[in-house]
């Protein structure tokens, strides 16, 4: 049995939050805006989350979606985040910044892990798309980073499982590599055999239908063709179902 397994849940709103502590999962990565990748949820959402977790609970910062070459005043914006994640009493936080050439911005990383300290902090999967795998692991280890979320540079972790078993055996003791992206339910085992990592990173979400009665067919809200009666929540039945076939898989 593989019970020293760690399931992140990245959740998308303080109900996902609740449901993936429901389910058993270990820790929750905080996001707003899921269909960006990910930004920075507000103040309110964080405390409301924290009064009601006693699960880890770490925030991603993150000013906007799309790339992770930020500006002067983009970075005044992170790190003023990191400073509010602290004073709220957030256990961790997640972050990820490039330079232009695709390398790791070893600066201003090492700037917030040391604002965040002695709050750990996780590098997401803007690894995923530096230019040098080896070297940006590297990179990240120097600046006090102790985890990386990585789908091995590839659309799905299953697809660079390869590289991240690579990954894991470089870092050894140094950093905690956690696969993330198409992690679910039927291919988690896979995953521990063929990565020999023992954090996972999934969403374990599903739709659910909303509780409006009117709907107006004119008028829409959301991106082209959303539906905004259909809300994308963590289920705690599919992270109970992620947890068990992780911890049931031989080792």
């Amino acid at each position: 049995m593989n019970d020293d397994i760690v399931l992140e849940i990245c959740a998308g709103s303080v109900t996902s939050c609740l449901a993936a502590q429901e389910g058993g999962a270990q820790r929750v990565e905080f996001c707003d805006n899921l269909l960006e990748g990910g930004t920075t949820p507000s103040f309110g959402q964080l405390a409301a989350a924290r009064d009601r977790l006693w699960i880890t609970l770490n925030a991603i910062i993150r000013p906007r979606g799309g790339d992770f070459l930020y500006s002067d005043l983009e970075f005044e914006v992170m790190e003023r985040d990191v400073l509010a994640c602290k004073k709220i009493g957030v256990d961790g936080i997640v972050i990820g910044l490039l330079n232009h050439d695709g390398s790791i911005d070893i600066p201003r990383t090492r700037r917030l892990v040391e604002l965040a300290g002695p709050m750990p902090v996780t590098f997401h999967r803007a690894f995923d798309v530096a230019r040098d795998p080896q070297q940006a692991l590297e990179d990240i280890i120097s600046t006090g980073c102790t985890r990386l979320l990585s789908s091995g540079q590839a659309a799905t972790a299953l697809e660079g499982a390869s590289l991240l078993k690579q990954l894991q055996e470089q870092a050894g003791n140094r950093l905690i590599v956690m696969p993330g992206a198409g992690v679910r339910e039927h291919n988690i085992a896979e995953l521990v055999e063929k990565t020999a990592c023992r954090e996972f990173h999934s969403s374990g979400r599903a739709a659910f239908s909303s509780a409006m009665t009117y709907h107006n067919p004119n008028v829409k809200m959301g991106a082209p063709g959303q539906d905004e009666y259909r809300l994308i929540e963590t289920d705690a039945n599919l992270v109970r179902a992620l947890l068990k076939n992780a911890r049931g898989c031989a080792t």
